[in-house]
């Protein structure tokens, strides 16, 4: 069991995970000592570089904006958030969680071997997180423990490559081709964004966007999201300021600056959040060039030794370099979806006098801003400027409605108020459980294992070296 937790602490650790395989990648390259040293080191440290701009992020001006924003607006209702029903859900089924992991990476290196499914999934929490949706869903389906692990981990690993595949022909076009995958269970909402962005299809790409002589400064991506961010903040802290929510008795004054309440004027620390927002955005760049330039030529080894044609499916902020326009236009079309999708939610449940009610799904900054930007890249890679606002939007909307529904799942077996954010968990978990009321057991098992074997059985059908 030691060595088991071990194992999954590296697994779940994205930083570490990545750097094992960058050096695995480089010792099957027959690299010198110093070499594998400097890019394991450099990949990891990149991958610290990302994940630090991300928390700083998170922790800071993302949450004060969610908060504010809430309280400007008196919204309330449940906020999707990955880590809060994981770390509720994992209380009951730890254990299984982590054989599911195990179970589901291996698989995935299976599928990558024998299927034309060519990726290796490499976003370690992503992991975790759908590993134990699946202990929770097949759990509560009434599997016993093995055929739970097991069933689990296949359709862990199918989901770890299937993912990535959905993606791979709108990320060629994002990244001009670039030997990288995305590895990020909200691929259904960029995928989705994508398909709309073909429907709505303008010749204007993001990053062609013509400004006036003298404000061609606004190019530099780190000033035009500044302004944009600083300008939003003022927004709705004008609306919560409005509301006393800054005032000594307001609720925000002690909530947003701890038991000394706001020691600046609201304004300065509205200012101060929109240039954090782009501060933070600004170091996971920098992590992002750092893994660039060390993980696609060390994944040669694994692709040349392990699994022939190999791609590393990589966290969603890869995506942010290639349109960093679309990043900002994608978080704030998804959050207006997201907005909008509630207003719809509450609309709906209004005209409901008894029986079905759709949980009220606030609109989460942080799944609207990671995955939102990314479903913009996507929407401007296949649409340009009109399809990124167009399908960051729409994808907005799913991920107001993808959770709201998987809360009447997950809310019978983990409750606490939240649920999964990103596309990905709600279409697995949503499938499985629509499943589990009409198959039981040995059949839901079996299903899973088929499943899996699926991309295995088809590839000799399938054209071309990937699919």
């Amino acid at each position: 069991m030691g060595f088991i937790e071990f194992f999954i602490s590296i697994l779940s650790t994205p930083a570490v995970l990545v750097g094992v395989f960058a050096m695995l990648g480089l010792i099957l390259q027959g690299k010198q000592i110093e070499e594998v040293i400097k890019g394991t080191f450099k990949t990891i440290v990149g991958f610290m570089v990302l994940s630090a701009g991300a928390g700083y992020l998170v922790g800071g001006s993302l949450n004060s904006f969610g908060v504010v924003f809430n309280a400007a607006f008196g919204v309330t209702g449940s906020t999707p958030n990955n880590e809060a029903v994981v770390a509720i859900a994992l209380k009951d089924v730890a254990s299984t969680t982590a054989y599911i992991m195990v179970v589901g990476m291996i698989a995935n290196l299976v599928l990558a071997r024998f299927s034309k499914a060519k990726f290796i999934f490499l976003t370690g929490h992503h992991t975790l997180f759908m590993a134990c949706l699946l202990a929770v869903v097949l759990n509560f389906a009434g599997l016993e423990m093995w055929q739970t692990v097991v069933g689990g981990g296949l359709i862990l690993g199918l989901v770890m490559v299937l993912m990535p595949a959905l993606a791979e022909s709108t990320m060629k076009k994002v990244t001009d081709g670039a030997d990288i995958s995305l590895g990020h269970f909200g691929t259904l909402g960029y995928w989705i964004s994508a398909q709309t962005a073909k429907i709505v299809k303008g010749k204007t790409k993001t990053e062609d966007i013509t400004f006036p002589q003298r404000l061609t400064f606004l190019r530099d991506t780190i000033v035009a999201i500044s302004i944009t961010m600083v300008f939003f903040f003022l927004i709705i802290s004008i609306v919560a300021a409005t509301k006393g929510e800054f005032s000594p008795n307001g609720g925000l004054y002690y909530l947003l600056a701890g038991e000394g309440g706001l020691h600046s004027s609201w304004i300065v620390w509205a200012i101060v959040q929109g240039l954090s927002f782009a501060a933070g955005v600004s170091v996971i760049l920098t992590g992002i060039r750092l893994i660039l330039g060390e993980i696609v030529p060390a994944f040669k080894g694994i692709a040349e030794k392990l699994v022939p044609n190999a791609k590393p499916a990589l966290d969603c902020p890869i995506v942010f370099p290639y349109a960093p326009n679309a990043v900002l236009i994608g978080f704030l079309s998804s959050f207006i979806g997201g907005v909008v999708g509630l207003g719809i939610i509450t609309g709906i449940n209004a005209g409901i006098t008894t029986g079905f009610a759709l949980a009220i799904i606030l609109p989460g900054v942080i799944p609207h801003f990671f995955c939102g930007a990314t479903a913009g890249v996507f929407g401007n890679a296949e649409g340009g400027l009109r399809g990124c606002i167009v399908g960051a939007f729409i994808h907005g909307l799913v991920i107001t409605f993808l959770p709201a529904l998987l809360y009447m799942v997950l809310g019978q077996i983990v409750g606490q108020g939240t649920t999964f954010g990103d596309s990905d968990f709600s279409l697995v978990g949503l499938t499985l459980g629509s499943l589990s009321l009409v198959i039981k057991e040995w059949g839901l098992f079996i299903i899973c294992v088929i499943l899996y074997l699926l991309p295995i059985i088809i590839s000799p059908f399938i054209k071309g070296k990937k699919a």
